[in-house]
């Protein structure tokens, strides 16, 4: 199964330009959010639990140490001799800019470590987070920014209690693309009150603001949520594989060719995942959604003959 044939995947884009496998390793900085820190709401959002996630990295530590850890472990098991540090547990740009520019350069300062990817909310990007940013860009490393939206729908984002609406992720992208930045965004299907479908309105909304790349999964009710016990009394629906891997074979057919897809889906960790169980089976969710376009292209090769 050769994905690449119908996706830009990030990984062929790290490839391509540096000659050699490049592997994301996760980064706990120990930041906050402020939809739980009381500035903006308390509790975060209904799905967040961050060590359904990111478990290797919840209990944060020396950033150095970190980095050697995972470094470690994932050359072992891909083969990658050069990494980006992902800042990825709340929100990776709630703070002074000299407590930032500290944690990246900490980062930055293992050799083997060519850039940054940060992820964070689009209410938490002031103009000098972003020339931060840009500092680095400037100075030859790979930098993302990574916001994590979830849904253009701003019914959807009040339901999970996001704390953000939708014009203030259009506002954060344009000021980032203002610095020259490459934005990754965030989505998740199946949001309560969302149709499967609903995130194709959300995709063709990003991809008309211009961003670089794009993440989606699936909804995932983990434990120690609002949504687990939203989910335990039955007011969450459940959304099927096939229902995911129809709307994400429709999304790679609509996505412009320079959009890079950062991940087609996400598996959680076993311990933390309620539902769906089909989550977990990764391999599983990207054959069926590689047979989705496989079957796309005959299709349309006969038709055109």
């Amino acid at each position: 199964m050769d994905m690449t044939r119908f996706v830009n995947t990030f990984g062929r884009y790290l490839r391509a330009k540096y000659g050699e496998k490049v592997h994301k390793i996760s980064v706990n900085a120990s930041f906050t959010c402020p939809n739980r820190d009381g500035t903006k709401g308390i509790g975060g959002c209904t799905f967040c639990n961050n060590a359904s996630f990111s478990p290797d990295t919840t209990n944060a530590g020396d950033i150095t140490a970190q980095i050697q850890s995972a470094k470690e472990k994932v050359s072992k098991r891909t083969g990658a001799g050069k990494f980006i540090a992902y800042f990825q547990s709340y929100s990776n740009t709630y703070g002074s800019v000299e407590d930032l520019r500290r944690y990246y350069d900490e980062a930055l300062s293992d050799p083997d470590v060519i850039g940054l990817a940060v992820g964070t909310r689009p209410d938490c990007v002031p103009d000098p987070v972003l020339a931060l940013l840009k500092e680095y860009q400037d100075k030859g490393y790979e930098v993302w920014l990574e916001l994590g939206l979830q849904s253009t729908f701003d019914a959807s984002l009040i339901a999970v209690n996001r704390g953000h609406g939708l014009a203030e992720y259009e506002d954060a992208v344009k000021r980032a693309k203002s610095f020259g930045l490459k934005i990754c965004t965030h989505l998740i299907m199946g949001l309560p009150g969302e149709a499967p479908e609903d995130t194709l309105t959300s995709f063709d909304r990003v991809v008309a603001l211009g961003v670089d790349a794009i993440k989606v999964h699936p909804l995932h009710i983990v434990k120690g949520t609002q949504l687990a016990r939203d989910w335990k009394h039955g007011r969450v629906k459940e959304m099927t594989m096939d229902e995911y891997t129809n709307v994400m074979a429709e999304v790679i057919r609509r996505a412009p060719e320079h959009l890079l897809f950062h991940r087609l889906t996400g598996s959680g960790e076993r311990q933390y995942l309620l539902s769906p169980e089909w989550a977990m089976k990764k391999w599983d969710i990207l054959g069926m959604i590689y047979r989705k376009l496989e079957g796309a292209c005959e299709i349309g090769n006969r038709v055109s003959k």
